[in-house]
C-alpha cells in the first residue's frame, strides 16, 4: 500500500488548559499508530495540546442536515433541560 492509499484519519487536540478535544483536521497514516505521530508533527508542533486523539475518517457516522428536524425536534418539548430555569452561582464556569 503506497502512502497515497493510506486510510484519512480524524485528529482532535486537546489544548493545554482546554477542557475538550476540538477537531484539527486530518492525517493520511498506514495505522493509528503512524496517525498518532502524524498528528502530533502536524498539529502539536508548538506544543499546543496535552492530549490527541485520532480515529479512522471512515468509521465516523453522522447525522443528514435533511433529517435534522425529526432528529433535534422532541428536545423543543423539553424546556426544563434549558439552564434558564436555573440559578447559576457566581463563580461557577464552564456550564
Amino acid at each position: 500500500m503506497s502512502s497515497k492509499d493510506w486510510p484519512l484519519w480524524e485528529v482532535f487536540v486537546r489544548a493545554k488548559g482546554g477542557l475538550s478535544h476540538r477537531h484539527a483536521g486530518s492525517v493520511h497514516a498506514a495505522d493509528a499508530k503512524m496517525a498518532l505521530e502524524h498528528a502530533r508533527d502536524t498539529y502539536t508542533r508548538r506544543m499546543e495540546g496535552v492530549s490527541l486523539w485520532v480515529l479512522p475518517s471512515a468509521q465516523i457516522v453522522s447525522s443528514d442536515p435533511r433529517d435534522s428536524g425529526p432528529l433535534f425536534e422532541p428536545a423543543e418539548d423539553k424546556i426544563y433541560r434549558h439552564p434558564t430555569f436555573y440559578k447559576i452561582p457566581d463563580g461557577i464556569t464552564h456550564i
